[in-house]
């Protein structure tokens, strides 16, 4: 009985000692540069960097999806208070008029060091700044006319 016992404790052993070594492994953060393209202060007195970034935030992703081209577009709305709040996550709202008419620019923003997810982090006493930006009333894409770029 104790020659059971003790193959069984054994394999236990070996066992165990292969779960071990199969942990799954952290992923890595997403590449994007954290470099500030622009700052705009809100009309609380917060400075909110948009942040050179990647294809999924900051300037590379709004600037190719929804063409938002000038650092004045995406300022227009920061400079007012936030017309939403959820937790870090804010929503400011500007227009963009012009001879062509007039439009609303959404910018969403993380006012927090690490994105919601947690795959982004901006560094110790940084924020993410903006996630995204866009025009409502555009595209099906809310993709900016060009003319908001002039």
């Amino acid at each position: 009985m104790k020659k059971a016992a003790l193959s069984f404790t054994v394999a236990t052993i070996g066992a165990t000692a292969l779960f071990i070594g199969t942990a799954t492994p952290v992923q890595a953060a997403p590449a994007w540069d954290k470099s500030v393209k622009c700052e705009q202060q809100d009309a609380e007195g917060y400075n909110i960097p948009t942040r050179v970034g990647n294809s999924e935030l900051g300037w590379r992703h709004f600037s190719g999806n929804h063409n938002i081209k000038q650092c004045k577009v995406v300022n227009i709305a920061l400079k007012n208070y936030p017309v939403g709040r959820d937790g870090s996550r804010r929503t400011y709202e500007g227009f963009v008029i012009g001879k062509e008419g007039h439009i609303k620019v959404t910018v969403i923003v993380q006012y927090a060091r690490k994105t919601s997810d947690g795959r982004y982090d901006a560094g110790r006493g940084q924020r993410i700044g903006v996630i995204t930006a866009y025009c409502e009333g555009g595209d099906s894409r809310n993709k900016c006319p060009a003319w908001v770029n002039k």
